[in-house]
């Protein structure tokens, strides 16, 4: 594992820290989810997109009313 030092606010960091405690967490433990979710993000959205443009093709043909599209 790498060491990565940061700078922040002495006061988020302490609020920080004191949530992490509150969740029986490390600070460096919520560091590192938070890292693996941000790097996650990209590849989440661009297979959002790639599924958007694949179904491109499917039209209702018509506008939907506000009824029909919150009809159940």
């Amino acid at each position: 594992m790498k060491n990565v030092t940061l700078s922040a606010d002495e006061r988020l960091i302490r609020q920080a820290r004191e949530r992490a405690r509150r969740e029986k967490k490390t600070l460096n433990a919520v560091f590192r989810e938070w890292l693996a979710r941000y790097v996650d993000q990209e590849p989440a959205a661009k297979g959002y997109s790639e599924l958007m443009e694949s179904l491109r093709y499917a039209q209702p043909g018509r506008r939907f009313s506000r009824e029909e599209m919150n009809a159940r």
